[in-house]
């Protein structure tokens, strides 16, 4: 409804340039609604841009590279993603060990097969330098219950990284923005990864000193070099794209 002729109009919004934004968990929200909108044919205006900072994009692996490398790097820590989820999904604090444990994604669960698999394998999605040492974890048994009583773990809508390549071409032109030191690196990594490959124009922007939520930090009293370099680069690439 948002989107509707009569409510731009209203806000003075040229349909020509709308772009859907966020940052981390709005990050998630924004690339599910990019892929809603880009797979309702029956609306007559579309995204032109989306632009995920950050975005956390799946909760079937808590073992990917960046979530090994930064489990304890402020200023969202590991355990604190699984918290998030099942606080997110409605579902039992208790849950929380399972989920660190990747016992919910175990090979033993019948509701995530090789193809759902393969769009979050950060062992072929992710480059070289990103993988490193890291091993991934996946159970051969776990807790097979926990989907089912969750079902919001699978949904597409909740974690977008999860959907099939056909709804991932029909978004707009992408800009996805990545920390170093960031749990949820490897989420927006593998997913702009996996936008490319379905044949979306992306923009992968790296920072190499950055951390969760360093973009908060662009202005006094809290100003960080990263936080106005990464602002500047995000208002950069919508001057030219927007």
């Amino acid at each position: 409804a948002f989107l509707s002729t009569e409510v731009l109009q209203r806000y003075s919004i040229d349909p020509e340039r709308v772009c859907v934004s966020g940052d981390s968990a709005g990050g998630n929200l924004a690339a599910a609604a990019a892929q809603e909108f880009g797979s309702d044919e029956s609306l007559e205006v579309k995204f032109k841009v989306q632009a995920l900072i950050y975005p956390v994009l799946q909760a079937l692996d808590f073992y990917t590279p960046s979530y090994q490398q930064n489990q304890a790097v402020p200023i969202l820590y590991r355990p604190y993603m699984a918290r998030f989820w099942l606080q997110y999904l409605g579902a039992d604090a208790a849950l929380e060990p399972l989920l660190l444990a990747n016992n919910h994604s175990s090979l033993d669960q019948p509701t995530i097969g090789a193809v759902t698999r393969s769009r979050l394998n950060w062992t072929a999605l992710l480059p070289a330098e990103r993988r490193k040492h890291y091993q991934p974890v996946v159970r051969e048994k776990g807790s097979p219950s926990v989907v089912s009583t969750v079902p919001g773990l699978t949904d597409v809508r909740a974690s977008p990284l999860l959907a099939e390549q056909g709804v991932l071409g029909k978004t707009p032109k992408a800009y996805v923005m990545t920390c170093e030191f960031d749990v949820l690196r490897d989420d927006g990594l593998m997913y702009a990864r996996r936008l490319q490959d379905a044949g979306v124009d992306v923009t992968s922007d790296h920072y190499d000193d950055g951390f969760h939520g360093c973009m908060v930090f662009a202005n006094l009293p809290l100003m960080s070099s990263v936080g106005r370099r990464s602002m500047a680069g995000f208002i950069r690439w919508l001057d030219r794209n927007l």
